[in-house]
């Protein structure tokens, strides 16, 4: 079939044209369109919902390896903990958190709203309102391309840390040496969610942090407190077509704190996989540090303006990309914009951040064709 831009493949909707596209829909044929790219000697580029990736409009001269594998079964855990959700790759990640708090299981609750496909969340170590995957992951199935074999990865193996894993450490220039084929997730049946940790979360629904709520109060109410900041996807709104939070939250050691990040920045723990504390590192928000540096929603539209830095914010990308005007961690296409243009947004916020609290930002979405 004729390739499909980048563009319409996804959420930024950005991206130039590939040289061949493969649509799988089928673990079989995941692995056979990837292995028949790689003996080819071409490039690859894996696309589950596309919402972690902000392409170049330059032709991608590869195999496009389209991942829309769906479904996902239930069983008894062996150890008698809970039960076991093993979920296709491809398969529509929101839709399995409705799925699986419509069934009483807990753990991904908090999860809700998130674009993209089930294979994506263990790459980037997905998480948000105070859960990470990693608290509910116990295995990858993957199809390892230098090996040339299935490889299943055990939860001790995936080397999960805040928004990173063994699979985001092997891509390079966007492709990936593990490509997900399946997810398999330990999750508690209940009527309750996990305790909430998120202290905005714990306030929208009436309980202190730590304690538990209702599965599908918590699902509404992120969905609810998401939808505000434009992190659910809407065709109608300009504001959606992003690749959500644009920088990860940054972890600084407690060594090298100093005074140029003042103290009444928002500080959160760090957590490790298994949803502890971390000693010694904080986290601070990427969305206040990027507001007070003098980015405000909407920059990069016509009349906005960095103060602070005295930046015009039309000129970074011709009002064609800015700010979310809902959130300042999203860089979102106003509708004629290029992955070029998004980029340039970004590119001015970290530097900026850079020159006002000497905090280099960290992009979370695959940069392809681009650097900032």
């Amino acid at each position: 079939m004729n390739a499909p831009r980048l563009s319409e493949l996804t959420t930024t909707a950005v991206g130039g044209p590939a040289t061949r596209y493969v649509a799988a829909t089928t673990e079989t044929e995941v692995v056979d369109a990837v292995a028949a790219a790689d003996r080819a000697g071409e490039r690859v580029l894996v696309v589950g919902g596309g919402s972690n990736i902000l392409a170049s409009e330059h032709p991608f001269d590869g195999t496009v390896v389209h991942v829309a594998t769906r479904g996902f079964s239930v069983s008894e855990d062996a150890d008698g903990v809970g039960v076991l959700v093993r979920v296709a790759a491809g398969h529509p990640w929101d839709e399995l958190v409705r799925e699986t708090v419509e069934r009483g299981l807990s753990g991904l609750e908090t999860l809700s709203g998130i674009p993209g496909t089930t294979g994506a969340t263990p790459v980037q170590n997905v998480g948000a309102y105070g859960a990470e995957v990693s608290q509910s992951i116990v295995g990858v199935e993957t199809w390892d391309r230098v090996e040339r074999t299935r490889r299943c990865f055990a939860f001790e193996e995936l080397q999960f840390s805040y928004r990173d894993s063994v699979f985001k450490r092997s891509i390079s220039h966007g492709s990936p040496r593990y490509v997900v084929l399946s997810v398999a997730f330990r999750l508690e049946p209940r009527e309750d969610s996990i305790p909430i940790r998120y202290a905005q979360l714990a306030t929208a629904l009436g309980v202190e942090v730590g304690e538990r709520a209702p599965l599908a109060s918590v699902r509404e109410t992120v969905l609810r407190l998401r939808g505000r900041k434009g992190m659910v996807v809407d065709p109608q709104d300009r504001d959606t077509f992003s690749t959500g939070s644009f920088f990860t939250n940054p972890v600084v050691p407690e060594h090298e704190l100093t005074d140029r990040i003042p103290a009444d920045a928002p500080r959160y723990p760090v957590l490790d996989a298994r949803g502890h504390t971390v000693e010694g590192a904080v986290k601070f928000s990427a969305a206040w540090l990027i507001d007070h540096s003098g980015f405000g929603k909407g920059f990069g539209l016509p009349g906005t303006r960095n103060v602070l830095l005295e930046l015009d914010g039309e000129l970074v990308a011709g009002g064609r990309a800015s700010l979310s005007t809902k959130h300042t961690l999203a860089m979102t296409n106003r509708g004629q914009a290029s992955g070029e243009d998004v980029a340039a947004v970004a590119r001015t916020v970290q530097r900026g951040v850079a020159e006002v609290f000497g905090v280099h930002l960290e992009p979370e979405p695959v940069l392809l064709g681009l650097t900032l």
